[in-house]
């Protein structure tokens, strides 16, 4: 995923984004809550337990997707939680989902709209029907919690005849801090009103219709009154929780064979596995034996160790050491075993090793990572499924990383009561099913 650029021309350049995580309290007026007085013989202040333990603040995260009408799915609310697994039989939607997180991600790191919905007619509705002009399109949103409180965003998007956001809303706590239409169709631009609560009670501006207002409001808004602030404060909370986001399909075909030593960053498909692994062992011994372990549970003949050796060429190749006899290559092992190997890598690591892109500007203990995983429990047997949804379960606890994953059935891979699982919340996308609301 692209990142939108830093400096604009007109623009007053980048800032730090510190009012997300030490927002100034705000009343629902739109003013300041007054703190304490202070004497010039007093004390300084103590540091606040968010100072002392900046982990403890929560940490800005997706906790509901609004489908409104997207794809095959309509008035369909689907509840996040730390781990998440959709279920239902194939058609359900578990892809669809996926792709619109996936997608409001994009847009949230600045992304076109022509890069994040290539065939923007796939989005729309089947039954959708095309008004006097000829326009249809589909409607996305989600619910972003954090240091600020639940922030909703809901997106209007025209996929015919051109691709276009005709609306956007950010609304917190009852007020519509930012709102956008598309007044003429002759121009490229949407018409903006942002909550001010100053001399005048909304600022108004063009926005791109190509772009997600809410990732551009940083470089628009001046936070010089107590509405502007709590505009900026919502908008940056809802950009750092969609920014950190990696999709996760581990091909097993591209993780067999040797690969150049890089020491780069897992990919996607997780195809430079063994190049990873070599640095992850020398790295971080703790997380190493926890993915030695995992490995371990889930697999039929023992595992002492996973390492990465070197071959003639420079090229690194990830192999088994089962404790006795040659070490095995991972090329003779099931796409099963690769699949879960990957996988419970992903669950250990985070943006370091992942190749994501995370707000820079925004320290890593605010951040929480998002795993995608469409088709979680494909090629794996159900001892292999309980194994990675336990240790999916032990990750989310620390708050540092999330997983969402689609399976055919949540019971098969939670055991025959999803809830033992810590943090795991079932979405059953089934027609009829928890899912829609």
């Amino acid at each position: 995923m692209t990142v939108p650029p830093q400096l604009t021309p007109g623009s007053r350049g980048p800032r730090r984004p510190a009012l997300p995580f030490r927002p100034t309290p705000v009343r629902p007026s739109g003013e300041t809550v007054p703190g304490p007085r202070r004497g010039p013989s007093d004390p300084p202040p103590r540091p606040d337990a968010d100072e002392q333990a900046p982990q403890a603040e929560p940490r800005p995260a997706v906790t509901e997707l609004h489908l409104s009408a997207y794809a095959g799915l309509r008035r369909t609310r689907v509840p996040l939680g730390p781990l998440t697994l959709l279920a239902g039989p194939s058609g359900s939607g578990r892809s669809t989902v996926l792709g619109a997180y996936a997608a409001l991600a994009a847009l949230g790191s600045g992304t076109h709209l022509g890069k994040v919905f290539p065939d923007p007619a796939a989005c729309v509705p089947e039954n959708a029907r095309p008004d006097d002009q000829r326009r249809r399109g589909f409607r996305i949103g989600c619910t972003v919690d954090g240091p600020v409180g639940p922030v909703r965003l809901d997106l209007a998007v025209q996929a015919e005849p051109a691709l276009r956001v005709v609306g956007e809303r950010l609304t917190w706590r009852g007020v519509t801090l930012l709102e956008t239409a598309l007044r003429d169709p002759g121009r490229r631009t949407v018409q903006a009103a942002w909550h001010t609560a100053g001399a005048a009670p909304v600022t108004r501006g063009p926005l791109p219709d190509d772009q997600l207002g809410t990732a551009l409001l940083p470089l628009r808004v001046a936070g010089r009154t107590a509405g502007e602030r709590q505009v900026l404060a919502a908008a940056e909370q809802v950009v750092v929780a969609l920014r950190s986001v990696f999709a996760c399909d581990p091909r097993p075909a591209a993780m067999r064979a040797p690969v150049p030593v890089a020491g780069g960053r897992l990919l996607p498909g997780c195809d430079n596995l063994a190049d990873v692994l070599l640095r992850t062992r020398t790295e971080c011994a703790i997380r190493h034996g926890l993915l030695v372990s995992a490995v371990r549970e889930a697999a039929l003949r023992p595992v002492h160790d996973v390492l990465a050796e070197l071959r003639p060429g420079g090229a690194v190749e990830a192999v088994l050491d089962r404790g006795a006899g040659p070490r095995t290559p991972l090329a003779r092992l099931g796409d099963g075993e690769l699949r879960h190997l990957a996988l419970a890598l992903v669950l250990l690591t985070g943006p370091g090793v992942l190749e994501v892109d995370p707000a820079a500007e925004v320290p890593g203990a605010y951040q929480c990572l998002t795993v995608l995983a469409d088709g979680l429990d494909r090629d794996l047997d159900a001892r292999q499924l309980r194994g990675l949804v336990a240790l999916a379960g032990r990750a989310v606890e620390h708050g540092h990383i999330r997983l969402i994953g689609a399976v055919r059935d949540a019971a098969e891979g939670a055991g025959a009561d999803p809830a033992a699982v810590p943090g795991a919340t079932v979405v059953d996308l089934t027609p009829d099913g928890a899912g829609n609301g």
